[in-house]
C-alpha cells in the first residue's frame, strides 16, 4: 500500500473503516452505546473486505453485466436473469453474511436479541457502497419494501412473506423491487396508467412499467389505478404487492421485455415490464397507494443519500492516498497548495454528506419511536439529503478521478465506475428539480421547515457558543429564504433555497457533533463546520486577492485518513 516503483499508488488492501478515524469518532455519537461493542468488529470486518475482496468482486461484476434469458433450452418461457458469479458473491455478503436487509426488521443479525438501530444498517452500507454501488439498489428496495409492507399491509399478507424478505439464506430469500416509472409518467406519478382489475376474486394488473431495477425480484411494490374506482391523479392510485411466482411455482403474468443498457450500475439488472393480468395483492386501503408508496420512496431516498455520502468518502480516501504517495516536480502532491485546496473542498462536501445522513438516521429512529416533531424534521431532511448529497457526489467523484490522473480514466481502477454510479443518485427516486420542489412542499404544507428550524436552534444551543454565534446568522438567512420560497411558491428559487438549508443544517450538525467529541476530533469538526460557512454560505469576492492558507487545513487533511502500518487482510 504505497507508491510502486513506477510512482502509481495503489490503496488495495487498505481497511476502509480503520483508515477513517472520523467515522469511528462519529459512531460514539450516533450509534447507541449498547450496540457499539457488537457492531465495531463487523464494521472493521466490512472495512477490510471493502479494501480488497469486495473491490475485486465489484470490478468483475461491473465488467460482466447480467443477461436476460427469455427461454430455457427446451423453448419454455423462463425469463431468468443470469448474474455473474462475482455479483452473486456480493449478494451473499450483503444479504446473507451481514444481513443488511434484515437487521432493521427482526432479531438475530450478529446475534442481537432485537432488531438493530437504523444507524447500524446505514453505517455498514456506508462502507459497503465504497466498493459496490449497484447491489445497494436491490438491498435498499428489499429493506424499504419490507418496512412498507409491515407498516401498511394486512397481518396475513405480512405473515406470508416477512420470513422470506428477512431471510439470510440465499436459497429462501425474496429480494424486493419497486415498479413505478412509466413512459408517460416519470416524475409525474399522477399520470400512471397501469390498471388494476378484480377478476375471479383476485386483483390483476395490466400495463407497462418502463424502468424497473431488480426486475426478477421475488416481490415488487407496484402503483396502479383500480378500474372504475379511482379518481384522477395520485388520489386514485392503490398500492399492490406483486409476486414473481404464483403459489404453484409458475411465473406470474408479467414479462421482462428487455434489460436496460445503462451508463452506471452495470452490475445490477434494470428492465422493462409488461403486466398482462399479473396477480397482485392490495396493500392497505384502496386509494391510499401514493401516500403508502411515499414512505417506501422516502426510505429509498435516504438510502440514496447514504450511498452518495459513501461514494464521496471513497473518492476522498483515494484522492488523499494518491496525494500522499505520488510525487511530481520533486514534491508530494499533497504538499502543493492547489492540491490541498482541491482536497479540502472535496473533504468538506464528503463530511457534509456524512453528517447529514447520519443525523437523518438519528431523526428516523426518533420518528419511528413516536416523536412527532422529529417525524417532521425527518420529512424535510430526507429530500434535503437526496437533493444535495447526491449532486455533490458527482463533483467529488469527478475531482477524485482528476487527482489520480490518466489512470483514473481507465477501467482497471474504480474511479470511472464510481463516477458513473454517482450520477444515478440524482435521478433515482426523483431528479434534483423534483426533490427541491418536495423540500418546498414539506415546508409549505406540513410544517416541516418550522420543526427543522426549531430543532437546529436546539442543536446550536448544545454546541460551542462561539461557533454557534458564527453559524446563527447563516441559519437565519437560510431558513428565511426557504420560508419565503415556500410561502410564495417561488419554484424557480427552490434549488437555491434547498441548497442553503442543506449547508446550514450541515454546519449546525458538525458543530453539535464537535460538542460531543474530544481533543483533535472536536477541533477538526469545528474547522469543517467553519469551512462549510466560508465555502458554501458566506459571501466571497471571486476577484479579491487570496488570503494565506489557514494552517488548520494541513492539520485537517493529515487526519482525514490514516494508513495503518499493518495491512488488514479481508476475509475470504
Amino acid at each position: 500500500m504505497a507508491a510502486t516503483e513506477n510512482n502509481i499508488p495503489d490503496s488495495r488492501g487498505l481497511n476502509a473503516f480503520a483508515s477513517d478515524p472520523a467515522f469511528d469518532a462519529l459512531l460514539d455519537i450516533y450509534l447507541p452505546e449498547d450496540l457499539q461493542d457488537r457492531l465495531r468488529p463487523e464494521l472493521d470486518r466490512m472495512g477490510g473486505l471493502v479494501g480488497d475482496r469486495l473491490e475485486e468482486l465489484a470490478l468483475a461484476a461491473d465488467h460482466n453485466p447480467p443477461e436476460l434469458k427469455l427461454r430455457d433450452r427446451t423453448g419454455q418461457r423462463s425469463e431468468t436473469i443470469e448474474k455473474h458469479p462475482a455479483y452473486e458473491e456480493l449478494e451473499r455478503y450483503a444479504f446473507s453474511e451481514f444481513g443488511l436487509a434484515a437487521m432493521s426488521h427482526r432479531a438475530g443479525v450478529f446475534g442481537a436479541e432485537t432488531k438493530l438501530h437504523p444507524m447500524a444498517k446505514y453505517a455498514l452500507v456506508y462502507l459497503f457502497v465504497q466498493a459496490e454501488f449497484g447491489l445497494c439498489c436491490p438491498l435498499s428496495m428489499t429493506d424499504s419494501l419490507t418496512r412498507t409492507l409491515v407498516k401498511f399491509g394486512g397481518p396475513a399478507l405480512v405473515e406470508r412473506y416477512i420470513d422470506r424478505l428477512t431471510s439470510q439464506d440465499m436459497d429462501t430469500l425474496f429480494q424486493g423491487a419497486m415498479f413505478m416509472t412509466e413512459q408517460a409518467a416519470g416524475s409525474d406519478v399522477g399520470a400512471i396508467e397501469t390498471v388494476a382489475r378484480q377478476e375471479d376474486g383476485a386483483w390483476r394488473l395490466y400495463g407497462d412499467k418502463w424502468f424497473c431495477s431488480n426486475p426478477d425480484a421475488g416481490l415488487a411494490m407496484v402503483l396502479a389505478r383500480p378500474d372504475g374506482q379511482g379518481a384522477d391523479g395520485t388520489k386514485g392510485l392503490s398500492l399492490f404487492l406483486l409476486p414473481r411466482h404464483l403459489p404453484d411455482g409458475s411465473l406470474n403474468a408479467y414479462r421482462i421485455l428487455r434489460l436496460k443498457d445503462k451508463m452506471g450500475t452495470r452490475s445490477m439488472a434494470s428492465g422493462e415490464i409488461a403486466l398482462e393480468g399479473a396477480t397482485a395483492y392490495l396493500v392497505g386501503e384502496a386509494g391510499q397507494g401514493f401516500k403508502q408508496m411515499t414512505d417506501m420512496i422516502n426510505m429509498s431516498r435516504l438510502a440514496n443519500g447514504v450511498r452518495s455520502a459513501g461514494l464521496m468518502r471513497r473518492s476522498v480516501s483515494e484522492a488523499l492516498y494518491i496525494a500522499r504517495n505520488r510525487t511530481a516536480f520533486g514534491k508530494r502532491l499533497i504538499d502543493m497548495p492547489l492540491m490541498r485546496r482541491q482536497l479540502s473542498k472535496m473533504l468538506v462536501s464528503a463530511e457534509e454528506g456524512r453528517s447529514m445522513v447520519f443525523h437523518t438516521a438519528r431523526a428516523l429512529a426518533a420518528s419511528d419511536g413516536g416523536d412527532r416533531d422529529m417525524a417532521k424534521v425527518l420529512r424535510i431532511l430526507t429530500p434535503l439529503v437526496k437533493f444535495r448529497t447526491c449532486r455533490d457526489a458527482r463533483k467529488v467523484a469527478g475531482d477524485a478521478m482528476e487527482v489520480r490522473g490518466g489512470c483514473g480514466y481507465i477501467e482497471e481502477f474504480s474511479d470511472a465506475r464510481i463516477l458513473r454510479d454517482a450520477h444515478l443518485g440524482s435521478i433515482w427516486e426523483g431528479t434534483s428539480n423534483i426533490i427541491a420542489l418536495d423540500v418546498m412542499r414539506a415546508a409549505r404544507r406540513e410544517g416541516a421547515l418550522d420543526a427543522l428550524s426549531e430543532y437546529l436552534r436546539r442543536c446550536l444551543a448544545e454546541s460551542d457558543a462561539e461557533l454557534a454565534a458564527e453559524i446563527a446568522p447563516c441559519l437565519d438567512r437560510a431558513v428565511a429564504l426557504a420560508a419565503r420560497c415556500a410561502e410564495k411558491g417561488s419554484d424557480e428559487e427552490a434549488r437555491r433555497a434547498a441548497s442553503g438549508l442543506y449547508h446550514a443544517s450541515a454546519a449546525v450538525f458538525m458543530a453539535w457533533e464537535a460538542a460531543r467529541m474530544r481533543g483533535t476530533a472536536a477541533e477538526d469538526r469545528k474547522t469543517l463546520s467553519r469551512l462549510v460557512l466560508s465555502h458554501r454560505l458566506q459571501p466571497r469576492d471571486p476577484l479579491a486577492a487570496a488570503e494565506d492558507e489557514d494552517p488548520r487545513l494541513s492539520d485537517l487533511l493529515s487526519r482525514a485518513a490514516i494508513e495503518p502500518q499493518a495491512r488488514r487482510k479481508a476475509a475470504a
